[in-house]
């Protein structure tokens, strides 16, 4: 029989339209051609079915076809080389667009026959002809980490973002940044660890910057992939560990001025870390209970939260440490931020400058010798040492040194203000103060006498 479409219109109630597509009975039947309804749907239906349709067509689906590649092979003057061709979505400026690319598999001696060569065509295929496969955003490494620097770099602490911006800009994207990303693999890696020139620890240092960028790219979408499996890299030479003895620390405490008196010996009782000493405030001092509250930090004049969560706790003071920092409270100048160790702009003190202009120099004039890369951090390990030597209980020297998670409260402060903190506070006291009295302070380089005394206004 021959197929015939017939469409005829009926008015319906509410001026909608309905439309039967029906074929006519076969020659056979008798009498005039009756339609046999097949499908009714109204107008409005229709209408949706058809947006529904189009909607489905703008969609961009990752996976618009399988396709199985174009494997040829390639001559050149260095050999013959398997080369592959296919089709990949990716993502621009939010638009899947598929792409064409070409890929080097390997040469003959990889692939020796073609059917070797297609099996890997087939694994590299494997990922995008995948049901689950969805297309990527794009980009070489420099874009990555222009826009990592632009979004993630600024939530860092002021510290880490100047390290990894000039681990970024002097190492990694000079090598990487023309790579793109999914090109990367560990032995790229590799290449550039044994190429770069600087020290193991420096190395070891520029790879937590690479890693953390990969990270975040990876949580972004662009790779998928481990970067840093396998790779070797040389272990450290550990610094040569220094403290000074307790006569090293009298002759300092002797030699140097105020300010600078109190603050290298609160950082050898005490073995604060010296960015949290130069972020102490006036308020994070009691006196009267001989406490000092560590809960921030400074770092090249700016102040931000401690290391870590660990950091903030109090530190029991010596009667000798009181009494010098009443001393030094008698010259305190106020500032915004109530600082205990201020510039004369009100900001923190900087601890490399302050190593730089006066503590070195001050080591130099007595004829101590400190190894290099010690500084500050020697008088904290002076602190430790000198807690190990009193027999100080290990969770006392944690509490000090901040490596344990005190919280500050009241039954906290009542376990930190017990009788063993109050007796190595008072040996700390006795073995960095030493028979150095706060009456016999230096003069004031100005007038020639004692400071007189000022009280810090209230807050």
């Amino acid at each position: 029989m021959n197929w015939i479409h017939a469409e005829s219109t009926r008015p319906q109630s509410g001026n909608v339209t309905r439309r039967i597509v029906g074929l006519p009975r076969t020659e056979a039947s008798h009498g005039p051609a009756e339609l046999r309804p097949l499908f009714i749907a109204t107008s409005r239906f229709i209408t949706l079915c058809r947006r529904a349709v189009n909607e489905q067509k703008e969609k961009p689906l990752a996976r618009r076809r399988f396709q199985r590649g174009h494997l040829f092979l390639k001559r050149n003057r260095s050999g013959s080389v398997w080369v592959a061709r296919f089709k990949e979505d990716v993502l621009v400026g939010g638009t899947v667009r598929r792409v064409k690319r070409a890929e080097v598999l390997g040469d003959l001696r990889d692939f020796p026959t073609r059917r070797l060569a297609l099996r890997a065509l087939e694994e590299k295929l494997s990922p995008v002809n995948s049901h689950f496969y969805r297309a990527r955003p794009t980009g070489t490494f420099a874009q990555v980490a222009a826009r990592w620097e632009a979004t993630v770099h600024g939530q860092l602490k002021p510290s880490t973002a100047a390290n990894y911006r000039t681990h970024l800009h002097k190492h990694l994207v000079p090598f990487f940044g023309k790579y793109p990303m999914k090109e990367l693999t560990p032995e790229v890696v590799q290449l550039f660890v044994s190429q770069i020139k600087a020290s193991p620890k420096t190395v070891r240092n520029i790879c937590v910057t690479l890693r953390s960028l990969w990270r975040t790219a990876r949580e972004w979408g662009y790779v998928t992939h481990e970067l840093m499996e396998g790779v070797s890299i040389a272990q450290p030479i550990p610094a040569e560990r220094f403290c000074f003895s307790v006569e090293h620390v009298q002759r300092i405490l002797a030699a140097a001025r105020e300010p600078e008196r109190t603050f290298y010996g609160l950082l050898a009782e005490t073995g604060l870390r010296v960015g949290e000493l130069c972020g102490l405030r006036i308020d994070d001092t009691d006196i009267e209970r001989g406490l000092l509250v560590v809960c921030r930090t400074a770092w090249r004049g700016k102040l931000g939260t401690p290391k870590t969560k660990k950091s903030t706790r109090a530190v029991e003071l010596s009667p000798q440490a009181v009494e010098q920092l009443q001393t030094h409270l008698r010259s305190w100048r106020p500032n915004a931020n109530r600082l205990l160790f201020a510039s004369k702009h009100g900001t923190p003190w900087d601890a490399n400058l302050l190593l730089k202009r006066k503590f070195r120099p001050l080591l130099k004039s007595l004829g101590i010798g400190v190894p290099r890369g010690n500084g500050f951090h020697a008088l904290r390990h002076t602190s430790g040492t000198l807690m190990d030597q009193f027999s100080a209980p290990l969770r006392l020297r944690q509490q000090r040194l901040g490596h344990s998670d005190p919280r500050l409260t009241l039954s906290v402060y009542t376990h930190v203000v017990s009788e063993d903190a109050r007796r190595i506070a008072r040996q700390l006291g006795e073995a960095v103060w030493g028979g150095i009295s706060a009456s016999k302070r230096p003069l004031d380089k100005k007038t020639g006498s004692e400071p007189q005394a000022q009280t810090p206004p209230e807050h």
